[in-house]
Formats: structure tokens, C-alpha cells, sequence
């Protein structure tokens, strides 16, 4: 494939002459173009074992700009989805994830490619390490993430641990996330950043909305408590998803959703809260639909 070795080379050669030259005048600019026409050029020919080895060499190269290595970062991971086999891809995420370790202005970057990667080694049937990836990253940090795609990276934390039977670690994950949050007025997210706030970056267009990241939330936590077998829990969980506007306003969702809301509270311990949840579920219109639930309450 990778034709023209030689040419390629000479090419890069010129090339990381103006990228030093650039760096050592401090032309953040010039050094980004010059890191951004290296990487296209080994993209274009199709060198991938060039393309890795140059990330790491110009991430390296002494007094290296922050901006010249989030531009690289950020230009390679568009390459991530055309390489041509898996072993290829991999090795690119590897490369592009131990350049961005540690390093808080790509730390979002650095999110994104360990999902990436988590999601191969699960789909590999290795729910362990993808797990133990995910868990690296503590994403409730980053100002700059938008809270959309806090939430689902936060979710799919969640979900690999319970994947693996790890209920302490699932839940701790999940009070990472405060209920509260799918509450939020979506309209809110577009305001203006004040004077010294962080600009909050738009999240990849695959991050569920709000309200459908709610309903994964719930779905979630009923596998946790359906675990320890808490049927007040589950039924408060399936409280929630029925509040969800989308399910609310479509019989085929709700109806299923209220029968195991009674189901739930039938099955649940004598307590103060049982009998409040009973006496709110008695006062639903929408029980009328299913009489024989309505009469088990």
C-alpha cells in the first residue's frame, strides 16, 4: 500500500524542517498547519505505521506547542473511522490516547478515543477491560464537556460494571450523576459563557438527548436494584421513565411501564412510602385502561 516510500519520506522531511522552524519562532499557526500537512500526507498515501510514528515524533519534539499537538489529536481522530482494518485502528487510538494522557487540553479528545476503544474491546466480548478503560476516566471533571455527554460517558461506566456483576463499583458510578440533571431546562444549554467561564464544547451528534438519557438512567438503576431485589426502588425507577414525556403521551409505552409500576408496589414491604405511592397510583387516570392492575392496587 504504501507506495512512493521514498518520495513520502522526502516530503515529511521538508515539511518537519517548517515545523521546527515555525516552533522555535513560536508561530502556534504555522506549527499547526505544518503538523496538520504531515498528517494529511501520510493519510493520503495510506502510510499508516508512518502516520502513528510521526504523531509520537512531533508530539515529542522538544518545547512541542499544546496547540500543534490538540490540532494533530484532533485531525487524526477523523482518520480513526477510514482506516482499513481493525488492528490498524486500534493501533491509531493507542498512539493518539498515550499522546493525550495527561494532558488536561485534550483530555476530552482523550474521553471520545477511550470510548472508542472500550467499545472494540467489548465488542470483542472483553467486558473486563472495557470496563476497567472506561473506569480511567473521570469525565464529572471537565468543565469543557457538555453535560449531555458527561452523563452518557457516565452511563456507559455504569452499564460495563453491571455487564461484569460489579454492583459496589456500578453504583458509586452512579452517584456520579444527580437525578437533577435530567430536570434541567434543555434552552438553558445555549447561553452565552461569561467573562472566564469555559467554553462548553458540542457533543459528538451519536450523544443522546436529555430526556432519552433520562430513560437509559432509570433503565440502569432497575437492573441495579432488581439485583438486591429493592422492588420499591425498581417501582420508583419505572415512576420516573413513565414521567418521561415521550412514554407519557404513547399508550403502547406507558401502559406496559404502569403495569409493572403496580406489579412493583404490590410486591414491595409494608411502609409509609409503599402507601403514598399506592394512594398517587390509585389517583391515575390512566389506570382505567388496565382495570385488573387497578384492582390489585
Amino acid at each position: 500500500m504504501e507506495n512512493g516510500g521514498g518520495n513520502l519520506d522526502v516530503q515529511i522531511e521538508a515539511l518537519l524542517n517548517v515545523e521546527k522552524q515555525t516552533r522555535q519562532s513560536g508561530d502556534v499557526a504555522g506549527t499547526r498547519k505544518a503538523v496538520n500537512d504531515i498528517l494529511q500526507l501520510c493519510f493520503d498515501a495510506r502510510a499508516w505505521k508512518t502516520l502513528t510514528d510521526q504523531i509520537v515524533l512531533l508530539s515529542k519534539r522538544r518545547g512541542q506547542l499544546k496547540q500543534a499537538v490538540q490540532a494533530m489529536v484532533q485531525q487524526a481522530m477523523q482518520y480513526i473511522d477510514q482506516t482499513p482494518d481493525l488492528d490498524t485502528k486500534v493501533e491509531l487510538i493507542k498512539t493518539l490516547n498515550s499522546v493525550s494522557a495527561g494532558k488536561i487540553y485534550v483530555e476530552i479528545e482523550r474521553a471520545r478515543l477511550i470510548k472508542k476503544l472500550a467499545k472494540i474491546k467489548e465488542e470483542q466480548g472483553l467486558i473486563a477491560e472495557a470496563a476497567d478503560l472506561m473506569q480511567e476516566i473521570a469525565v464529572e471533571t471537565f468543565g469543557a464537556m457538555a453535560k449531555t455527554e458527561k452523563t452518557a460517558f457516565i452511563l456507559e461506566q455504569v452499564r460495563l460494571c453491571l455487564d461484569r456483576q460489579d454492583y459496589v463499583r456500578a453504583q458509586i458510578l452512579s452517584r456520579k450523576i444527580s437525578p437533577r440533571v435530567f430536570e434541567a431546562e434543555t434552552s438553558k444549554e445555549k447561553k452565552k459563557p461569561k467573562e472566564g467561564e469555559s467554553i462548553i464544547e458540542e457533543p459528538p451528534a451519536d450523544i443522546p438527548s436529555l430526556l432519552e438519557l433520562k430513560k437509559i438512567y432509570y433503565q440502569l438503576m432497575i437492573r441495579y436494584h432488581s439485583h438486591s431485589n429493592d422492588y420499591l426502588e425498581i417501582c420508583r425507577c419505572y415512576k420516573a421513565i413513565y414521567e418521561i414525556p415521550s412514554v407519557k403521551e404513547d399508550p403502547s409505552q406507558w401502559i406496559p411501564v404502569l403495569r409493572k409500576i403496580c406489579w412493583y408496589l404490590v410486591l414491595s414491604p409494608h411502609d409509609p412510602m409503599q402507601s403514598s405511592l399506592i394512594n398517587s397510583t390509585l389517583e391515575d387516570k390512566n389506570l382505567s385502561e388496565i382495570p385488573q392492575f387497578r384492582q390489585a392496587l
